[in-house]
Formats: structure tokens, sequence, C-alpha cells
């Protein structure tokens, strides 16, 4: 069961991945999507419900990372699954987010 760590990275990266975007608006005090909002996910959240919500995610991303396994910054295999977990919840975001924000297709100037 060697890759039992290597998941638990993964989604912890992805956790973390999540929770800057809203723990960030909440703190600037702007509201943001998220699973509480109606309808869930495409709905608003106040900037409190955020920052609880990111920093759920803080949480659940630091179980993840620093209590399961042992996880190593030098081990390829660590860096790599937490790293996919990163990048795949940051595109996701930005393909779920950048549809209410007008990301995913930018106008120039």
């Amino acid at each position: 069961m060697d890759w039992l760590p290597d998941a638990a990275y993964f989604f912890g990266g992805a956790f973390l991945a999540n929770a800057v975007p809203h723990f960030a608006s909440g703190v600037m005090g702007r509201p943001f999507q998220s699973p509480f909002a109606k309808p869930p996910g495409k709905g608003l959240s106040s900037s409190t419900v955020n920052v609880l919500w990111g920093f759920a995610n803080f949480v659940i991303a630091y179980l993840l990372i620093a209590r399961v396994g042992n996880f190593d910054l030098r081990a390829i295999d660590n860096v790599v699954a937490f790293g996919a977990g990163v990048l795949l919840m940051g595109i996701f975001a930005a393909r779920a987010f950048g549809r209410f924000h007008g990301g995913n297709a930018p106008t120039g100037p």
C-alpha cells in the first residue's frame, strides 16, 4: 500500500489549491462562489463563509500532507503527487470560476 500516502498528498494539494481563492476572497471582503451558496457553486457566499471554507480546506490539506506518511520535499514521488493535485485543482477552478468572472474568454485591449 505504498501509493496511499501519495494519494493523500495529491488530495492535500487539491485542498490547498482550493483553500487559496476562498480564503483570499474572504479576507479581502469579497463574496465568492462556494458549495454553500444558492445555487451551490454558482451563487455567491459572504466573505465570512469563504474565510471559514478556506480555513477548513487549509486544515484538511494540512492533515493530508503533514499527518499522513512522511511527506518529504526531496522525494520526487511525494512532490509530483502534491504538485499534480495543486495543478489539476487549479485548472479545474480556473475553468469553473472563469465562467463567472470572464477568465475563460479574456478580451484584449
